[in-house]
């Protein structure tokens, strides 16, 4: 059991590397928790690889310094979709 988690750290920390993804995307591609990704590439990953390991550091403290303006176009875009939808249905209503 123990080679696999360490295993999955590498493969975690490589696809992070590639895709500049975040804890988030990997999580959801891999089918595992944020918290687990979050553990393999923060604790695992830094006794397996620890030049990768300082690799996708680097690409999640960007991704952490960037969340609140992620945060906030997703916000937007939620508001805007139902707006999009509550002038439609005011459309449809109105013939």
């Amino acid at each position: 059991m123990k080679g696999i988690v360490e295993e999955r750290a590498v493969e975690l920390g490589e696809y992070i590397l590639e895709t500049r993804t975040t804890v988030r995307g990997a999580a959801k591609k891999f089918g595992i928790s944020k918290s687990t990704v979050h553990k393999d590439v923060s604790e695992r990953l830094k006794r397996v690889n620890p030049g990768l390991y300082r690799e996708v550091k680097d690409i999640l403290e960007i991704n952490k310094a960037q969340r609140h303006i992620r945060g906030g176009l997703a916000t937007r875009m939620k508001y805007k979709r139902q707006a999009e939808m509550a002038a439609k249905l005011s459309t449809a209503v109105k013939k």
